[in-house]
């Protein structure tokens, strides 16, 4: 089916108290492993990029091939800027075909993140294309994203929400972009201070090695998106690494591609699972 905005999948996720994965692709066949298995899973699936990966081949190269896939399936599938890191990228992807944009003022002072957000959904709104924002800081680093954990404020997130018009928000509560040193702790009862001040449906970054407990928690919580991106790297690369340790004379990059691919499948497939979306296409 054609592709949908993020907006209509993440208000029946949170009037049906489930959430939406989200998960990033670097290449075609990760592309192709998230279409498939939300396929399969019957689940509607965002598929998402950041700037560094974009930087890699383009907004076009991306929306090309997941305008392909979504095509071959019959699951909602939305397309999103992940962590965008300007204006211009944000309207660039707008204007490219992503139908939903991600602005990630989080770095800069309250009000002028405020603004920021403003002008992105100003904009946006025009077309029919949702915004998410981000306020609190995620830690970690990962893909030109890095920065210490700073919480999300309820009182914060209702004036940002209130101001901005923004449709979803993503919030700070002890997530981490990267792989986690240790295992990690969420405030969930923050989660839920927020959630009873704020009334668009709610994000969580970093989930990439969250104990599945803990994002279960959380969805409970009022989380409507999970946004997955260092775990499907990792078990891509898995794939090839296993398949060239066993067949060191292979050249051929779809052997190694293939087993990379299912790799990846399983593992949305599995999170899909966790995150309450299958069977919800």
């Amino acid at each position: 089916m054609s592709l949908v905005t993020t907006k209509e999948i993440m208000l029946m996720a949170q009037e049906d108290h489930y959430a939406v994965g989200a998960f990033n692709a670097e290449n075609m066949e990760m592309v192709q492993a998230i279409a498939e298995a939300a396929e399969e899973q019957n689940s509607p699936v965002i598929i998402q990029t950041t700037p560094g990966t974009i930087k890699y081949a383009g907004l076009d190269y991306y929306l090309a091939n997941v305008k392909a896939a979504a095509e071959r399936v019959h699951v909602p599938v939305a397309m999103h800027l992940d962590h965008g890191s300007s204006f211009e990228l944000a309207m660039q992807a707008l204007r490219t075909g992503y139908t939903s944009i991600m602005i990630d003022g989080s770095k800069l002072s309250f009000e002028d993140n405020i603004e920021l957000t403003k002008r992105v959904v100003a904009a946006c709104s025009a077309s029919g294309i949702p915004v998410e924002a981000e306020i609190g800081t995620i830690g970690g680093k990962e893909d030109g994203m890095a920065g210490k954990p700073v919480y999300t404020e309820p009182e914060d997130a209702k004036k940002f929400a209130e101001s901005t018009g923004v449709d979803s928000l993503a919030v700070a509560i002890g997530t981490s972009h990267g792989v986690y040193k240790g295992t990690p702790h969420l405030a969930v009862e923050r989660l839920s201070e927020i959630r009873a001040v704020v009334s668009v449906p709610l994000v969580l970054h970093g989930t990439s090695g969250v104990p599945d407990d803990q994002v279960r928690d959380c969805v409970s919580r009022g989380i409507c998106k999970v946004n997955y991106a260092t775990d499907l790297r990792i078990a891509f690369t898995d794939g090839v690494r296993s398949f060239l340790k066993e067949n060191p004379d292979a050249f051929d990059p779809k052997k190694y591609g293939a087993v990379g691919r299912e790799n990846v499948k399983a593992y949305v497939k599995q999170k899909m699972e966790v995150v309450g979306s299958v069977g919800k296409a």
